[in-house]
């Protein structure tokens, strides 16, 4: 890289660092519905016996989060469903949503945590979510349910992974599925499983699904692709599946009625394999001895880690941007300086179109474009870990993140918290708001960006610094909400909680406010 090409690049770079990404882009054409990387880890996998989920949002979704509370309907009420509340600016806003349809209502509710995809509730159950889309042919607009509403329904009326599993079977083969290919990652007190759900194409709406368990020792992988393969009908304790898949199957002419039923055969497109980069970067990491590859043709929907995984690790999955491997978009823009050659301090692997685009126009073929697990065009993410063995106001708590994964610090929000600051109910995708949560830690990382080489040491300290205290602290938080409840101060103890979080949250804001000016410093005037 000479000179010319540095000074353009930085110029550049500069702008487009700064700038939302958008779901395609429109210049190379990747396609950023690759949106979202959810991990689960079995129980016996884990360092300390507890399960985990987790699920980043990669795209122009909503951020707002709020906690719903548990509810007594009167009997007969119905429960509205809607349609397209994932990119509303704030929960009250209903521009744009369509209210598509009822169903009965439930005559109590649980209290959930609602963000884009519906993630936690008061019973320890968690979702993560990725879509797949599949086969267009299959998408049926006439069945009621989104996948969305699938997560907040079930979040309200059930406590356990196969509940909800079946509950979601019921919903759709009476009401439909009118959604785009779609897999959720359910976690409760002792199991975990993955489910994958598609419509099932012109007439009634239906839909064609199957849920496998991921055995307690092994941790499990989605990434945008379908993943389920072989079904064994006859193992009801590590598959769940639609009523009449088989024959749905046959009749569309995907299963011949011989060959071993792979379900990713049936639902994704011809052509396509069942994996990618980041289901094998991240199985291979966790398990280096089964010497995976990418030329495999499948890889296991499941594996047994070398090593037990603690929540840290999980976490640091979304960091991940496959440095030192062949699959690092920076490892060929190296540049000399005082006789020594280094990657570039402006390149990083959040690289925009227009930046590798130009870099590749003075040289073909220098930057391999690479969907990370951590991208800067995230909305939010979450780790959930339930511990069963805990009570429930404590035992599920979710590590959440806005923005850039890679680069944003983790806020502890627990399953007994109630209430969250008024900042975490307002999006910021749509513009920009100083009063929403998501600007509060975007403005830094972007600036961030303009120089990755000279700010990543001073941001990734603070990141694991506010990481280390979120964990160091857990204990004796826990502890104390622990005491309260059995001494009967359940109020007390959601409002130590529900303070925890405010504090937490003012916390890491004041270190991302303090970051931005200290780039502001470096870059406002050219490095």
């Amino acid at each position: 890289m000479n000179k010319i090409l540095l000074s353009i690049s930085v110029a550049l770079f500069s702008l487009a660092a700064m700038a939302q990404v958008v779901d395609i882009d429109p210049i190379s054409g990747v396609d950023y519905g690759e949106s979202c990387t959810a991990l689960l880890v079995g129980k016996k996998a884990s360092t300390d016996g507890s399960t985990m989920t987790s699920h980043s949002c990669d795209g122009n979704y909503t951020t707002w989060t709020t906690i719903i509370p548990a509810k007594t309907n009167e009997k007969g009420s119905l429960d509205t469903i809607y349609w397209n509340r994932f990119k509303s600016e704030e929960p009250h806003d209903m521009r744009g949503v369509t209210i598509k349809g009822t169903i009965p209502a439930a005559q109590k509710t649980y209290r959930y945590v609602n963000v884009g995809y519906p993630c936690l509730n008061e019973k320890q159950l968690a979702i993560g979510e990725t879509t797949f889309g599949g086969r267009k042919e299959l998408k049926n607009e006439d069945g009621l349910l989104v996948i969305e509403e699938l997560q907040r329904i079930v979040l309200q009326r059930t406590s356990t992974a196969r509940e909800a599993i079946k509950l979601i079977g019921e919903l759709v083969a009476e009401y439909g599925y009118g959604d785009a290919g779609e897999c959720l990652t359910f976690a409760d007190k002792n199991e975990v499983w993955q489910l994958e759900i598609t419509g099932s194409g012109a007439g009634k709406p239906s839909a064609l699904w199957v849920a496998q368990r991921v055995p307690d020792d092994h941790i499990g992988i989605s990434a945008n692709i379908p993943r389920i393969s072989t079904v064994d009908f006859n193992n009801p304790n590590y598959f769940m599946y639609s009523a009449d898949l088989k024959k749905r199957a046959k009749d569309l002419g995907y299963w011949d009625g011989k060959e071993p039923f792979k379900f990713w055969k049936v639902v994704m497109e011809d052509g396509k394999k069942p994996f990618a980069i980041r289901d094998y970067f991240i199985l291979n990491m966790f398990a280096p001895s089964l010497n995976l590859s990418m030329d495999m043709d499948e890889l296991p929907f499941s594996v047994k880690p070398d090593r037990k995984i603690s929540p840290e690790d999980a976490i640091s999955i979304y960091r991940q941007q496959y440095e030192g491997t062949p699959y690092d978009m920076s490892q060929n823009l190296k540049v000399a300086v005082k006789g020594d050659t280094i990657v570039s301090p402006i390149v990083n692997n959040w690289m925009s179109a227009d930046f590798r685009n130009l870099i590749n126009a003075v040289k073909p073929e220098t930057i391999a474009f690479q969907r990370t697990v951590g991208v800067c065009w995230c909305a939010y993410s979450h780790i959930i870990q339930v511990r069963g063995w805990l009570p429930d106001e404590i035992g599920g708590v979710m590590y959440y993140s806005v923005d850039n994964p890679a680069q944003s610090p983790r806020i502890p929000i627990y399953a007994g918290t109630t209430e969250l600051p008024a900042e975490y109910a307002v999006c910021g995708q749509k513009r920009y708001r100083d009063d929403a949560l998501l600007w509060r830690f975007r403005e830094a990382n972007r600036l961030a960006q303009v120089a990755w080489g000279k700010s990543r040491e001073s941001m990734e300290s603070e990141q694991l610094r506010l990481e280390r205290k979120m964990f160091d602290e857990q204990a004796a938080v826990e502890a104390h909400v622990k005491s309260l409840l059995e001494a009967g101060k359940n109020e007390e103890a959601a409002q130590y909680l529900n303070n925890y979080t405010a504090d937490f949250t003012g916390t890491a804001i004041y270190a991302w406010e303090r970051l931005k000016r200290k780039y502001w410093a470096m870059f406002g005037r050219g490095f």
